[in-house]
């Protein structure tokens, strides 16, 4: 029998949760799932913790975008492969018109192709639905903070570009790892005992050096190499 498929079914009292101040600490949730009692059971999951709050649902990616637009969420938990548009398009429209909202992909799809289309379209993590114990709200938990997950059963190809001149250096990898824990540039620097520009540098260099058009893609080389533990973040 072929999965129900829901509609974008935000909860009641909307304009209270969208307005909802950043102050309470509590982070609003948008779950985009089309099979209904996945939907069901990751609700369930998340509304039993304290500080989180299931805003909204959507059933495929069009209604993904158009609750997005209308709830603000702070961390999207999507399905990779829904109707319509598949997750890492979806991943992209929801980062233009929300640049902040955090994406979490939950695909019971393990291949690098759609690991990658999803990291590389800005999502911040990437869980397996097979693991029999999903630790899905402490992903989103941090994910909301900034940092990234991926499942530990995922095999991630280094990302090297064709382009790249040359591999990085000791001290850039040093800085790549601190990038893909989500350090600003003064943080890195207080950890390395160097000043900020010293890092922008270091940035620079490593994204010329290995033809790396956009910044997050220090993050996704930082996984791929080994760099970053992100379950443990």
């Amino acid at each position: 029998m072929k999965p129900e498929s829901a509609s974008f079914s935000p909860s009641a009292d909307k304009s209270n949760q969208i307005t909802e101040p950043a102050s309470t600490g509590v982070i609003k949730i948008l779950l985009v799932e089309d099979h209904t009692l996945v939907r069901r059971a990751f609700r369930r999951m998340l509304e039993d913790e304290p500080g989180l709050q299931v805003i909204g649902e959507a059933g495929d990616g069009q209604e993904a975008i158009q609750a997005v637009q209308n709830l603000s969420p702070d961390v999207v938990v999507m399905d990779f492969a829904l109707p319509r548009m598949m997750g890492g398009a979806v991943t992209e429209h929801i980062l233009q018109i929300a640049p902040n909202t955090a994406v979490l992909i939950v695909s019971m799809h393990s291949e690098p192709t759609y690991v990658r289309a999803s990291l590389d379209a800005g999502a911040r993590g990437y869980l397996l639905k097979s693991a029999l114990h999903i630790d899905l709200v402490a992903a989103v938990r941090k994910v909301a903070a900034g940092h990234h997950v991926l499942d530990s059963r995922i095999i991630l190809p280094e990302l090297i570009s064709e382009d790249a001149t040359r591999p990085p250096t000791a001290r850039e990898l040093e800085v790549l790892q601190l990038i893909g824990h989500g350090k600003s540039n003064k943080e890195i620097a207080a950890a390395l005992g160097i000043s900020v520009g010293t890092v922008a540098v270091h940035r620079a260099n490593v994204m010329k050096a290995l033809a790396l058009g956009k910044a997050a893609k220090l993050t996704l080389y930082a996984i791929g190499r080994g760099l970053v533990n992100v379950d443990s973040d």
